[in-house]
């Protein structure tokens, strides 16, 4: 998969799910999909995951008799890829931006404003 390329919202559900469960069939992925959303065609889940593997996105193992399917592509690599265009489509590349919008934002806890404390705390002494 090249650096810029972008998953789409179904592509990223599918990594997800395989992030979170490591290699896995197309029947277990179509199944932890259908639970977490409207139910969509197994053939719609197949040709899904065929696609994102000939983009690059998934591996393939085909020794066994089904096919086990696994991230070709780090978590962490394709989150800051979609996080550095979500900047700068929506703050101008800025994170000071961002930072000030996500800490005015109803849903920002006290416990977590502490981490985020923390998680600066940390970055000032290195």
């Amino acid at each position: 998969m090249k650096a810029e390329t972008v998953p789409t919202k179904t592509e990223m559900d599918v990594l997800q799910v395989l992030w979170q469960y490591g290699p896995s069939t197309v029947r277990f992925v179509h199944d932890k999909l259908n639970e977490q959303k409207e139910i969509v065609q197994y053939t719609s889940t197949l040709k899904l995951m065929q696609v994102m593997k000939e983009k690059g996105m998934l591996n393939r193992d085909e020794t066994n008799m089904k096919h086990v399917y696994s991230p070709a592509v780090a978590e962490q690599t394709v989150k800051g890829n979609l996080l550095g265009r979500f900047v700068d489509s929506m703050y101008n590349g800025s994170p000071s931006d961002l930072m000030m919008a996500l800490l005015d934002n109803d849903k920002t806890s006290a416990a977590e404003l502490q981490k985020i404390k923390e998680m600066l705390n940390k970055l000032d002494k290195k």
